[in-house]
């Protein structure tokens, strides 16, 4: 599938490149995912690693769309590294709030009232997190080495660091920030897992495809089999309606610089199609692969566990649909296709 959007072709290919390198150079690591600092250092050499900062600030100087490729072709390949929070996220933040950004590796955070944040993406492995926590009626923002916290590690389904994180809000100061600047931070990390779990719901139809054309039963390829043939078609237009829904919500993200009234409507619809799509993708692709698709020898898991936890991230599915309830109810009759077609 071709996105609407130009990015340069030769740095789709590099990018794709790089990962498929690294891939086939190592295995995917047993249990929780390590920051590959041999590949991060590569990427960095690449100017990927900051790709969306400022020139002037040591990034690329690249943009949304150039992002999403990047973040496609890192799921794609199977290959977990803190892209999205990194970049997108805690660079974003500390450039908006007029923070330096070194060259330390980062990842972000929003505090609750008890000074406490779960699920927080790659923290015991930082060097730094930014946090964001609210101080009386205003949010506050702060740059911190990550041996000043108390980080408890854990992990996802998919084996990915996923700690929780304790700060003393009474002793940090930092930077204050409008409570825009934080909806917009969900809705970036949103739509970077939205894009993300596209891309390896692609992945995971290339892998059923090539596995029921190549794998034969009673003589015959199993996609010679009705039954199959509609296992793989339902996994095609469930992908092709996902990515289609995240296509556009990213589309109107850049051409509105995330300011569009009409955007987080448009985020809540990538990731309930994307939620959505993950169960149908997930059941067929296991159907379709049977036994050896459950191995750790096939690279089916690298994909399918990846999916299901990105799909509840920055928002549940069950999250994304209220929103998406809650639009059309404020909608009205009256006002529902307008909302749908805007």
């Amino acid at each position: 599938m071709t996105a609407p959007f130009t990015v340069d072709h030769d740095l789709v290919e590099m990018m794709s490149a790089v990962f498929a390198h690294h891939r086939e150079q190592n295995e995917p690591e047993s249990g929780t995912a390590p920051w590959d600092t041999g590949l991060w250092s590569r990427l960095d050499e690449l100017g990927l690693v900051r790709l969306t900062g400022p020139e002037e600030n040591g990034g690329s100087g690249a943009g949304w769309f150039e992002a999403a490729e990047l973040i496609r072709a890192s799921a794609s390949h199977g290959v977990r590294i803190p892209l999205v929070e990194h970049d997108l996220l805690a660079g974003w933040l500390l450039e908006v709030t007029g923070s330096p950004v070194d060259a330390a590796r980062r990842t972000v955070c929003v505090l609750d009232n008890e000074g406490m944040a779960f699920g927080v993406p790659w923290a015991a492995q930082s060097d730094k997190v930014v946090l964001v926590w609210r101080n009386g009626d205003t949010y506050h923002v702060a740059d911190v080495e990550t041996s000043t916290l108390d980080i408890a590690p854990g992990t996802n389904v998919a084996g990915e660091p996923r700690d929780t994180v304790t700060a003393d809000t009474t002793v940090l100061s930092g930077t204050p920030i409008a409570d825009a600047v934080v909806d917009q931070l969900l809705l970036r990390g949103a739509l970077a897992r939205g894009l993300q779990t596209c891309a390896a719901l692609a992945r995971i139809l290339d892998l059923s495809i090539t596995h029921t054309t190549e794998r034969t039963q009673f003589g015959r390829p199993l996609a010679k089999f009705q039954a199959v043939q509609n296992l793989v078609a339902d996994i095609a237009a469930e992908v092709a309606l996902a990515r289609a829904a995240t296509d556009a919500a990213l589309i109107e993200a850049v051409r509105t610089d995330w300011s569009g009234p009409n955007l987080e409507f448009l985020v809540a619809a990538a990731r309930s199609c994307a939620g959505h799509a993950t169960s149908v993708v997930v059941r067929n692709a296991h159907q379709v692969h049977g036994a050896i698709g459950t191995t750790r020898e096939h690279r089916l898991h690298e994909f399918t566990t990846p999916a299901l936890a990105w799909r509840s991230e920055f928002g549940s599915v069950h999250y994304w649909d209220e929103k998406l309830t809650a639009a059309a109810l404020e909608a009205g009759r009256e006002g529902l296709w307008a909302l749908v077609t805007a």
